[in-house]
């Protein structure tokens, strides 16, 4: 039998269930309530935010009937035929709902002529018609369809938003998730509901029983282990350079991914500067790393890792952001490390 993917199966089915645009949701309710609806919307972010999610869920609450909603992949339908083809029956009334929604997924890739073909239908659209292009490049629609629409920015959720996210699908799916675990799957998800779902649902399947460490998280994902990140940080406190390119090398030899390793490390960089200069969010931090993680990152926050200071954690986000750039993903760090501790 084949498995319902996650982001499927929890894939919001109202308005209350939908998790970290509550900007978009708010406005969308009024102009329910006060039956105000536009013909045209624009649904503009980047990927797995939720975008056609919101345009079903919007199509649902203004009562259509599945005969009179439209769907079409931009994506594979480009040309103005494929256009022409689904707006032949604009003007006909809907079956059996007041509204006849059209939503367009990948909006950006349809073709100069299919916006041409469409943007005849924006100017004079029959009163019963709605239109939803969803679009992760806003920049590609052309500007004379986004001045018909009703443009929504979705935004990337937040961290805090995956991680719960992350726990309560767990839950749900009788797995005990450690806090930390369910952190870096917030983490490696990228601002995206959908690919953070795949990734529990990876972990999960091959989990051999429902008790998720952040260890056993970490080896099915790819992440390095909270050794590897805590010797490194270990090696600032301590300004070893030899220390901190050994930590590198090991991480090489291993395979890790250098970019998830760095953005693991600067969590805890950042973790150690807090408790350095805000004590009482110890609590809260508790909850992202695990007792030993703590315990390390409190003791760090004294005078033993005196060397961790915010300028450290300025050079390691600089080296982060120059990591797509470079021509070998570790040598922005390697270099952070020599700027740091070996030229004087």
């Amino acid at each position: 039998m084949k498995e319902t993917s996650l982001y499927r199966k929890y894939r919001p089915g109202d308005f209350t269930s939908v998790r970290g645009q509550e900007h978009i949701v708010k406005v969308l309710e009024a102009a329910l309530k006060q039956k105000k609806i536009g013909h045209a919307y624009l649904f503009a972010g980047p990927r797995g935010t939720g975008k056609t999610s919101v345009a079903r869920i919007f199509a649902s609450a203004l009562g259509t009937d599945a005969q009179d909603l439209y769907e079409l992949d931009a994506a594979s339908n480009t040309g103005v035929d494929n256009m022409r083809s689904i707006l032949e029956g604009v003007a006909t009334h809907p079956f059996k709902s007041e509204y006849k929604v059209y939503i367009i997924d990948e909006a950006h890739m349809l073709s100069k002529g299919a916006f041409n073909a469409f943007l005849k239908t924006l100017e004079e659209p029959p009163p019963f018609a709605v239109f939803i292009l969803a679009t992760t490049e806003q920049e590609k629609v052309p500007e004379t369809v986004q001045s018909r629409c009703q443009v929504f920015d979705f935004r990337k959720p937040s961290h805090a938003i995956l991680k719960e996210m992350v726990l309560d699908v767990a839950k749900k799916e009788g797995a005990s998730l450690a806090p930390a675990g369910a952190e870096l799957i917030a983490l490696m998800g990228e601002g995206s509901y959908r690919d953070t779902l795949s990734i529990l649902q990876k972990v999960l399947t091959l989990s051999g029983d429902t008790k998720l460490t952040e260890d056993e998280v970490a080896e099915v994902v790819g992440a390095p282990k909270s050794k590897l990140t805590n010797d490194f940080l270990e090696g600032l406190a301590e300004s070893n350079i030899e220390s901190l390119l050994g930590v590198l090398t090991e991480a090489g030899k291993g395979g890790v991914d250098v970019r998830l390793f760095l953005l693991l490390v600067l969590a805890k960089v950042r973790a150690v500067l807090l408790l350095r200069f805000a004590p009482k969010m110890k609590q809260e931090l508790s909850l992202q790393f695990s007792e030993g993680d703590i315990e390390l990152l409190e003791r760090l926050s004294g005078k033993e890792g005196e060397a961790i200071k915010s300028h450290v954690l300025s050079e390691l986000i600089g080296a982060y952001l120059q990591m797509n750039r470079s021509p070998h993903p570790q040598v922005p760090l390697e270099l952070a490390v020599y700027q740091l501790f070996g030229e004087k």
